[in-house]
Protein backbone atom coordinates (compact mmCIF):
# COMPACT_ATOMS: atom_id res chain seq x y z
CA UNK A 1 0.00 0.00 0.00
CA UNK A 2 1.45 3.28 -0.79
CA UNK A 3 2.29 5.31 2.08
CA UNK A 4 0.34 8.52 2.50
CA UNK A 5 0.92 12.11 4.36
CA UNK A 6 0.28 11.70 7.55
CA UNK A 7 1.04 8.48 8.02
CA UNK A 8 3.84 7.01 10.31
CA UNK A 9 7.00 6.04 8.35
CA UNK A 10 7.57 2.25 8.71
CA UNK A 11 10.27 1.19 11.04
CA UNK A 12 12.83 -0.61 10.13
CA UNK A 13 16.12 -2.43 11.20
CA UNK A 14 19.01 -2.36 8.23
CA UNK A 15 22.56 -2.53 7.59
CA UNK A 16 23.95 0.16 6.04
CA UNK A 17 27.14 1.60 5.21
CA UNK A 18 27.86 3.02 8.68
CA UNK A 19 26.32 0.16 10.70
CA UNK A 20 23.05 -0.95 12.06
CA UNK A 21 20.32 0.81 12.31
CA UNK A 22 17.41 1.38 13.97
CA UNK A 23 15.23 3.97 11.62
CA UNK A 24 13.31 5.39 14.19
CA UNK A 25 16.06 5.33 16.76
CA UNK A 26 18.30 6.53 13.98
CA UNK A 27 16.10 9.81 13.59
CA UNK A 28 16.11 10.82 17.02
CA UNK A 29 13.75 13.83 17.93
CA UNK A 30 14.51 15.37 14.88
CA UNK A 31 13.65 15.19 10.98
CA UNK A 32 14.84 12.68 8.34
CA UNK A 33 14.82 12.66 4.53
CA UNK A 34 15.22 8.86 3.02
CA UNK A 35 15.29 8.95 -0.34
CA UNK A 36 16.11 5.54 -2.84
CA UNK A 37 18.35 5.01 -5.75
CA UNK A 38 17.72 2.60 -8.59
CA UNK A 39 21.40 1.01 -8.63
CA UNK A 40 24.66 1.30 -7.36
CA UNK A 41 27.37 2.46 -10.09
CA UNK A 42 24.66 4.31 -12.23
CA UNK A 43 25.53 7.54 -13.94
CA UNK A 44 22.32 10.00 -11.98
CA UNK A 45 22.63 8.40 -9.01
CA UNK A 46 26.41 9.05 -8.57
CA UNK A 47 25.57 12.79 -9.12
CA UNK A 48 22.67 12.96 -7.13
CA UNK A 49 24.51 11.50 -3.96
CA UNK A 50 27.78 13.82 -4.37
CA UNK A 51 25.38 16.82 -4.43
CA UNK A 52 23.45 15.56 -1.28
CA UNK A 53 26.99 14.95 0.05
CA UNK A 54 28.42 18.73 -0.31
CA UNK A 55 25.12 20.29 0.87
CA UNK A 56 24.76 18.36 3.75
CA UNK A 57 25.67 20.60 6.16
CA UNK A 58 22.65 22.64 5.14
CA UNK A 59 20.52 19.70 6.19
CA UNK A 60 22.34 19.88 9.33
CA UNK A 61 21.56 23.21 10.41
CA UNK A 62 17.95 21.93 9.76
CA UNK A 63 18.05 19.40 12.08
CA UNK A 64 17.46 16.90 9.43
CA UNK A 65 19.26 13.38 8.54
CA UNK A 66 19.98 12.12 5.20
CA UNK A 67 19.76 8.54 4.67
CA UNK A 68 19.62 6.84 1.06
CA UNK A 69 18.78 3.06 0.55
CA UNK A 70 18.97 1.61 -3.28
CA UNK A 71 18.53 -2.59 -3.73
CA UNK A 72 22.13 -3.10 -3.74
CA UNK A 73 24.41 -4.66 -0.70
CA UNK A 74 26.30 -2.27 1.77
CA UNK A 75 29.58 -3.96 0.09
CA UNK A 76 28.50 -2.30 -3.20
CA UNK A 77 27.78 0.40 -1.86
CA UNK A 78 31.24 0.86 -0.11
CA UNK A 79 32.97 0.51 -3.43
CA UNK A 80 30.61 3.25 -4.69
CA UNK A 81 31.57 5.42 -2.38
CA UNK A 82 34.96 6.12 -4.07
CA UNK A 83 33.13 6.59 -7.29
CA UNK A 84 31.07 9.63 -5.77
CA UNK A 85 34.47 11.03 -4.15
CA UNK A 86 36.39 10.93 -6.91
CA UNK A 87 34.10 12.64 -9.56
CA UNK A 88 31.91 14.29 -7.04
CA UNK A 89 33.99 16.38 -5.15
CA UNK A 90 32.55 15.23 -2.30
CA UNK A 91 32.79 12.41 0.18
CA UNK A 92 30.05 10.49 1.05
CA UNK A 93 28.77 11.61 4.75
CA UNK A 94 25.58 9.69 5.51
CA UNK A 95 24.31 6.24 5.15
CA UNK A 96 23.02 4.02 2.60
CA UNK A 97 20.99 1.26 3.66
CA UNK A 98 21.53 -1.98 1.86
CA UNK A 99 18.74 -3.69 0.34
CA UNK A 100 19.16 -6.49 -1.44
CA UNK A 101 16.64 -8.41 -0.43
CA UNK A 102 14.04 -5.03 -0.71
CA UNK A 103 12.43 -4.97 2.66
CA UNK A 104 12.90 -1.14 2.87
CA UNK A 105 11.66 -0.75 -1.19
CA UNK A 106 8.47 -3.03 -0.33
CA UNK A 107 7.77 -1.26 3.02
CA UNK A 108 7.62 2.35 1.54
CA UNK A 109 6.34 1.30 -1.70
CA UNK A 110 9.68 2.09 -3.75
CA UNK A 111 9.77 -0.47 -6.82
CA UNK A 112 6.80 0.40 -8.88
CA UNK A 113 6.60 -2.43 -11.68
CA UNK A 114 5.22 -0.51 -14.70
CA UNK A 115 8.79 1.20 -14.14
CA UNK A 116 10.81 -1.75 -13.06
CA UNK A 117 10.89 -5.18 -11.34
CA UNK A 118 13.61 -4.87 -9.61
CA UNK A 119 14.93 -1.33 -9.35
CA UNK A 120 13.50 1.77 -7.02
CA UNK A 121 12.41 4.90 -8.30
CA UNK A 122 13.95 7.84 -7.24
CA UNK A 123 11.23 8.78 -3.91
CA UNK A 124 11.60 10.98 -1.28
CA UNK A 125 10.38 10.81 2.29
CA UNK A 126 10.41 13.89 4.78
CA UNK A 127 9.76 12.86 8.15
CA UNK A 128 8.78 14.50 10.88
CA UNK A 129 10.38 14.62 14.69
CA UNK A 130 6.70 13.36 15.18
CA UNK A 131 7.73 9.96 12.89
CA UNK A 132 5.17 10.73 10.72
CA UNK A 133 5.53 11.77 6.71
CA UNK A 134 5.48 14.94 5.59
CA UNK A 135 6.21 14.93 2.13
CA UNK A 136 6.71 12.48 -0.73
CA UNK A 137 7.91 12.96 -4.28
CA UNK A 138 8.44 10.19 -6.53
CA UNK A 139 10.85 11.13 -10.32
CA UNK A 140 11.54 8.56 -12.78
CA UNK A 141 14.87 6.67 -12.91
CA UNK A 142 15.82 9.07 -15.76
CA UNK A 143 15.25 12.59 -13.62
CA UNK A 144 17.61 13.66 -11.04
CA UNK A 145 16.11 15.13 -8.22
CA UNK A 146 16.75 18.59 -7.04
CA UNK A 147 18.45 19.43 -4.11
CA UNK A 148 17.35 23.53 -4.11
CA UNK A 149 13.88 22.15 -3.72
CA UNK A 150 14.02 19.15 -1.48
CA UNK A 151 15.55 22.10 0.50
CA UNK A 152 12.83 24.53 -0.23
CA UNK A 153 9.99 21.91 0.71
CA UNK A 154 11.68 21.25 3.80
CA UNK A 155 11.80 24.60 4.70
CA UNK A 156 8.38 25.39 4.14
CA UNK A 157 7.16 22.26 6.14
CA UNK A 158 8.99 22.48 9.31
CA UNK A 159 7.54 25.90 9.07
CA UNK A 160 4.39 25.26 8.65
CA UNK A 161 4.95 22.44 11.66
CA UNK A 162 5.97 25.61 14.09
CA UNK A 163 3.32 28.65 13.05
CA UNK A 164 -0.37 28.41 11.40
CA UNK A 165 1.15 29.38 7.97
CA UNK A 166 1.13 28.01 4.13
CA UNK A 167 3.80 28.76 1.35
CA UNK A 168 2.22 30.37 -1.63
CA UNK A 169 3.89 29.28 -5.07
CA UNK A 170 7.55 29.56 -5.54
CA UNK A 171 7.77 30.67 -2.17
CA UNK A 172 11.35 30.41 -0.53
CA UNK A 173 12.68 31.20 2.35
CA UNK A 174 12.39 34.70 4.17
CA UNK A 175 9.36 35.56 1.57
CA UNK A 176 6.24 36.51 2.89
CA UNK A 177 3.76 33.42 3.67
CA UNK A 178 -0.04 32.83 3.95
CA UNK A 179 -2.07 33.07 7.07
CA UNK A 180 -3.95 29.99 6.92
CA UNK A 181 -7.96 30.03 7.17
CA UNK A 182 -8.52 28.27 10.44
CA UNK A 183 -7.35 31.81 12.29
CA UNK A 184 -9.33 34.95 11.96
CA UNK A 185 -8.69 37.77 11.57
CA UNK A 186 -8.33 39.33 15.02
CA UNK A 187 -6.56 36.19 16.49
CA UNK A 188 -3.88 37.16 12.93
CA UNK A 189 -3.26 40.05 15.21
CA UNK A 190 -1.92 39.19 18.10
CA UNK A 191 -0.45 35.78 16.33
CA UNK A 192 1.63 38.00 13.80
CA UNK A 193 2.65 40.98 15.47
CA UNK A 194 4.38 42.07 12.19
CA UNK A 195 1.05 42.71 10.37
CA UNK A 196 -0.65 41.34 7.34
CA UNK A 197 -2.04 42.32 4.17
CA UNK A 198 -5.54 41.13 3.36
CA UNK A 199 -5.94 40.48 -0.47
CA UNK A 200 -9.36 38.71 0.02
CA UNK A 201 -11.10 36.96 3.37
CA UNK A 202 -9.06 34.03 2.46
CA UNK A 203 -5.51 35.23 1.27
CA UNK A 204 -3.83 36.74 3.95
CA UNK A 205 -0.32 37.75 3.60
CA UNK A 206 2.36 38.43 6.56
CA UNK A 207 6.24 38.09 6.73
CA UNK A 208 7.84 34.97 7.30
CA UNK A 209 7.04 35.10 11.16
CA UNK A 210 10.81 33.50 12.43
CA UNK A 211 12.87 36.07 10.32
Amino acid sequence: MAIRLGDVAPDFTAETTEGTINFHQWLGEGWGILFSHPKDFTPVCTTELGAFAARKGEFDRRDTKLIAVSVDDVESHNRWKADIGETQGSDLNFPIIGDEGRSVADLYDMIHPNASDTMTVRSVFIVGPDKKVKLTLTYPASTGRNVDEIIRVLDSVQLSAKFPVATPVDWKDGDDVIIVMSVNDEDAKEKFPKGFRKVKDYLRFTPQPNK
